[in-house]
């Protein structure tokens, strides 16, 4: 098999903002594993990354003789997985609209800049992470294509507490180290998948399609509605409808989240509330950074976008399709802004400043050792960055 390297296309990179401020856009969760996770799984291959300069020392590209470039917002299934294996040297598997799916090459320095020479198109249907709302959008489909691949080759370890009341038990698949009690666990419109080490507790209802990450917790009373993916070490309570936790984030009390997505090392104070449907049922519109504006999302249902190491403070509320970006501290009364650039501190009420930088890493360190993961030069520099590109209004990277 040849190397692989998932690269960011550099149309949809800033769309997917500020969610790609900090990781490749394969590194994005959508159904059980980030877009990265699925082509390990189907290519039996460990993925390096080309992405922006800034983000290159957290995440490497590996280079070989033989390189498969595949485009990182792309889920794969076994068409085009198959498809991107067949694929011969110096060819490029392009879409009906001429987007470069994949490229085989010997070349060290290609970059989607230098576009390709020979192209194959590839006529099936395929999934593309393309927007913010597609994360949620796709997510319940993405669960159950998940789903499937490991139903296929693992074993559940079964539910076995008594207390515990599953509807069609055979679309539920446990794995090890995993506590459930008396919960209610729903699968009869969804697979449910409790990942390893991963805790129930007491008196949650959760219907699938539904994906809850390695060391996560659903806290006792929780509603977790369909197509809602916690991901790894999150920590979730109250109510949670269509989103999308990434990991290490946590919303640990009651209050609504709906049509969301969380990115990592993020905090929900208790009772906060986003809104997902405006009261006029008109479609929502969302702060794009590609385009420096609101955008028309098309959707009915749009929530909540949060960047990573992001907070906010108790009964904090959110307006219909909110823009949160990265390392902001947002609190106080009143509905808050649609977009909330990244390093911000306050609230509507309140008014906002800027968060002093040595202060918010002084908060991020804090926030990541209680887990015991690392936070050092790497994450102090790419996060140096992310505030160096907001405060300059610009979407270009230093070099």
């Amino acid at each position: 098999m040849a190397n692989v390297i998932l690269f960011d296309d550099p149309v949809l990179r800033p769309q997917l903002l500020p969610l790609t401020f900090t990781r490749p856009v394969a590194e994005i969760r959508c159904g059980i594993f980030t877009l990265a996770e699925k082509w390990a799984r189907y290519l039996a291959s460990t993925p390096s990354y080309l992405t922006q300069t800034y983000l290159a020392t957290k995440y490497p590209k590996v280079l070989a003789e033989d390189n498969l470039y595949l485009n990182g917002a792309l889920c794969p299934d076994e068409a085009l997985a198959e498809a991107v294996r067949q694929l011969p040297y110096d060819m490029a598997l392009v879409s009906e609209q001429n987007e470069i799916l994949a490229l085989r090459t010997y070349s060290a320095d290609w970059h989607p800049g230098l576009g390709v020479a020979k192209t194959q198109k590839y006529p099936l249907p395929f999934t593309m992470i393309r927007q913010l709302w597609d994360i949620y959008g796709e997510n319940g489909a993405q669960i159950r294509a998940d789903y499937e691949r490991i139903v296929s080759q693992g074993t559940s370890q079964g539910i076995t507490d008594p207390f515990t009341h599953c509807y069609q038990p055979e679309a539920i698949f446990v794995e090890e180290g995993v506590s459930v009690k008396a919960a209610i666990l729903n699968a009869e419109s969804g697979p449910i998948y409790l990942g390893r080490n991963a805790v129930v507790s007491e008196g949650a209802t959760i219907q699938g399609p539904f994906a809850l990450g390695e060391g996560a917790v659903v806290a006792q009373g929780a509603k977790i509605r369909p197509q809602t993916t916690i991901g790894p070490y999150c920590k979730v309570g109250g109510e949670v409808n269509n989103s999308v936790l990434f990991g290490y984030s946590n919303k640990g009390h009651d209050g609504y989240l709906g049509n969301a997505v969380l990115g990592e090392w993020c905090n929900l104070g208790a009772n906060t509330n986003n809104s997902n449907l405006k009261n006029d049922y008109t479609t929502v519109k969302l702060h794009s950074y590609a385009k420096g504006t609101l955008q028309d999302t098309g959707k009915l249902f749009c929530g909540l976008f949060m960047g990573d190491y992001s907070k906010a403070g108790i009964s904090t509320m959110f307006n219909t399709g909110t823009v949160v970006g990265v390392n902001v501290n947002v609190f106080g009364a009143g509905f808050q802004p649609k977009h909330i650039p990244s390093f911000r501190w306050g609230g509507q009420a309140e008014g906002f400043t800027d968060y002093r930088f040595e202060k918010a890493m002084t908060v991020a360190y804090e926030t990541v050792s209680r887990r015991k993961v690392p936070f050092g030069d790497r994450e102090v520099a790419m996060l140096r960055e992310v505030h160096r590109l907001e405060q300059a209004g610009t979407l270009s990277p230093s070099h």
